[in-house]
């Protein structure tokens, strides 16, 4: 089948995804997102599951082509953490509120949680390996600890509740990504 399309309507499920929610999710609410003609999806992906496993490959796939080079140092590591949060806020803002969906309808859904499962493991790999290239003093915990700071400020940037995200210090992104540093490795400055 067609890649191309394939993407497509991918993306297009990202959208309902993040638009509508997981009950929202439909097959011809994708297909009127990807602007194709009805059947078009089903053709695709026949079933509810298929479709939601498209939308998280694709979300994996996208999540996977940004840019996360090592830092070499505490002051790159700090502008990687900052430039990913803020790609959240920004153009990462519909992945985003999508992969929370997935996240929410993994909790009933075995498949799904499975899927996710090892993106997440991933994901927490890559931040520590920062870390270490980083030159900070990492154990597991501390590389655990800022990792787990990162995904619980997903929600509070996609919300765009400001009380919430002065009150969290996510208002302040640098600031935020200094603190949560000096609080799990001490100030070095």
């Amino acid at each position: 089948m067609n890649q191309e399309r394939r993407d497509r309507l991918g993306d297009a499920a990202i959208g309902v995804l993040a638009e509508s929610g997981s009950r929202g999710l439909t097959h011809r609410a994708v297909d009127a997102a990807a602007d194709v003609p009805l059947g078009t999806t089903k053709n695709y992906f026949p079933t509810r599951d298929a479709l939601l496993r498209a939308g998280a490959e694709r979300i994996i796939e996208l999540y996977a082509a940004i840019p996360r080079p090592a830092p070499d140092d505490r002051a790159g590591l700090t502008a990687l953490l900052r430039t990913l949060l803020e790609h959240v806020k920004g153009p990462g803002r519909v992945r985003v509120l999508a992969l929370l969906e997935l996240q929410r309808e993994a909790a009933r859904t075995p498949w799904l949680a499975e899927a996710l499962d090892g993106f997440a493991a991933a994901d927490f790999v890559y931040f520590e390996h920062a870390q270490r290239s980083a030159g900070l003093p990492v154990t597991p915990q501390r590389a655990a600890t800022v990792t787990m700071a990162l995904h619980a400020a997903l929600p509070h940037l996609v919300a765009t509740a400001p009380a919430t995200q002065a009150a969290a210090g996510l208002d302040d992104l640098d600031a935020f990504v200094e603190d949560l540093l000096n609080t799990v490795y001490g100030d070095t400055a």
